[in-house]
């Protein structure tokens, strides 16, 4: 899970997203230097900005930062001394990893996409998949539930054409590569890739 911190274009203000929401629906409760961005069709905590940041937080870095368990820990001890009682439970495991198509069949509703069982270490996932390129005993970038794509698309469990699918594999457009091929397709990986292990990009 990343966070983020930019001075220049927003102040001193740590941008701590959770959740995807209805811009017209999001509302926010003020706990001193905490706001708590919350939806208010589902009630939902959408995310929460610190401001004054570097009087709370040893922010060093700015842009995208990578939430740790100790920096996760810092920001609940920032709520505790803002009043907010909130427990901030987040999942730090990683959301973008290293996949292994151990089946591929053609959708039954679909000519072009195919149904693949995607082994991300530890589970096997169902994945609806429509690269014309997407192969059985290929390795895979896996986007899993509750990932956030570089287009701030959140990853959630879905449906296409009635077959359940439970995470995204990439392409490297979407993963916002450098030089990414402009033909439709997933990243195939190298077979030094080990299933299961973060992929960092």
């Amino acid at each position: 899970m990343d966070i983020f911190y930019n001075p220049k274009g927003l102040g001193d203000v740590l941008i701590i997203p959770l959740k995807q929401g209805d811009r017209n629906s999001t509302t926010f409760e003020k706990y001193n230097d905490v706001a708590k961005i919350i939806d208010e069709n589902t009630n939902e905590v959408l995310g929460y900005n610190i401001f004054n940041a570097t009087n709370h937080l040893p922010v060093a870095e700015t842009g995208k930062i990578r939430l740790t368990d100790d920096l996760a820990d810092k920001i609940r001890t920032v709520f505790n001394e803002n009043g907010l009682n909130d427990s901030f439970d987040v999942d730090l495991s990683p959301k973008f990893v290293v996949g292994y198509v151990t089946d591929k069949e053609q959708h039954e509703n679909a000519d072009k996409l195919s149904v693949c069982k995607v082994d991300v270490g530890g589970e096997t996932l169902q994945i609806v998949c429509g690269a014309p390129n997407i192969d059985k005993d290929q390795k895979v970038v896996v986007a899993k539930v509750g990932a956030v794509m570089p287009s701030g698309m959140e990853i959630k469990p879905t449906q296409l054409r009635g077959i359940d699918s439970y995470g995204m594999i990439c392409s490297q457009k979407e993963l916002g590569l450098p030089n990414a091929p402009k033909e439709k397709g997933i990243y195939v990986l190298e077979d030094s890739y080990e299933v299961g292990q973060e992929f960092n990009f």
